[in-house]
């Protein structure tokens, strides 16, 4: 009888967990992703409670743009320092999971990183930070939705507006304006790999901070992008140099010179006399008539005849 309740009990409990796991095939709707961006996520969710079970008085701080309106550099350092391989997979890097279950079994933990920027999009979406495995079956279910209804650059856009930078800050852009002071798409390589290198903790490292691990990490992104022709350094050097004003543009500057007012003054024009005489002459002239070709002829005298 134990064992049958037993037996009951633990079937109850795995139809439950598929049950759960299953629905993430249908729900939520990830399809209207395509066009509308998520007010709130359930991870930001997962901060304001904790920011209210200890008592802190923090609000989400995030500012949505689009991918066009973010560089091309933050876009390349962050798929360099999260997912080197996100052009190429359907949402999964086995190597990487591979790696990352055999350093698992090392370390005698349950922990399974290499998670692509795909699943770290689904789990910010619509799940829990917790690692448990029931929560990284939903993450996987959800993974291989959002790649099937969205494009790579939709996905990657997604993510760099709703990814944690740091206590309060979410997005690209919020991070940017409140570390460096400016808009995301102004920002440098050095910028962008820094800020990339604190994506796998950003509330524990600070971008602007003194700490080794950034610094390493932000340098091994940089050097990365330099190699591959991302970055070229003697450009990045010039373009931090002031501009200076062209030649062309030193001379438009320049006050045009005041010339002095010209008093007005009277030319008078001499007739020439010949002018004069041929006009009188001309003046005097008639007109010729216009029925000048008409004009009777005179008469020829009539011939006599002969007798």
């Amino acid at each position: 009888m134990v064992k049958r309740i037993l037996f009951l009990a633990l079937a109850a409990m795995f139809l439950g967990i598929v049950i759960s796991t299953g629905l993430y095939f249908f729900y939520p709707n990830v399809n209207k992703l395509k066009k509308e961006n998520p007010s709130k996520t359930a991870f930001m969710e997962f901060r304001e409670q904790e920011w209210r079970d200890e008592g802190k008085d923090i609000s989400i701080n995030q500012k949505w743009v689009r991918l066009s309106r973010i560089s091309p550099l933050v876009i390349k350092a962050v798929i360099i320092s999260e997912d080197d391989k996100f052009w190429r997979h359907e949402g999964f890097d086995y190597e990487a999971l591979q790696k990352a279950f055999e350093e698992d079994i090392k370390k005698r933990r349950l922990q399974v990183g290499g998670s692509t920027i795909s699943q770290q999009l689904a789990k910010n979406l619509y799940l829990s930070p917790s690692k448990n495995p029931i929560r990284k079956i939903k993450e996987a279910i959800l993974t291989w939705r959002i790649e099937k209804a969205l494009s790579k650059k939709r996905i990657i856009e997604l993510y760099l507006n709703v990814a944690e930078w740091g206590e309060g800050i979410f997005g690209i852009e919020a991070a940017s304006r409140k570390y460096y002071g400016k808009p995301a798409s102004a920002l440098s390589a050095q910028e962008a790999a820094t800020l990339a290198a604190v994506l796998p903790n950003p509330r524990r490292y600070n971008p602007l901070g003194s700490s080794k691990y950034v610094r390493n990490r932000s340098e091994r992104i940089y050097r990365i992008m330099v190699r591959r022709g991302i970055v070229i350094p003697d450009y990045e050097a010039v373009m931090k140099e002031p501009e200076e004003a062209s030649p062309s543009e030193a001379v438009a500057t320049e006050p045009s010179p005041v010339l002095p007012p010209v008093p007005d003054k009277e030319i008078e024009v001499q007739k020439k006399p010949e002018f004069e005489e041929k006009k009188n002459s001309a003046e005097g002239k008639e007109e010729p008539s216009q029925t000048a070709g008409s004009a009777e002829k005179p008469e020829t005298p009539a011939l006599k005849q002969n007798p």
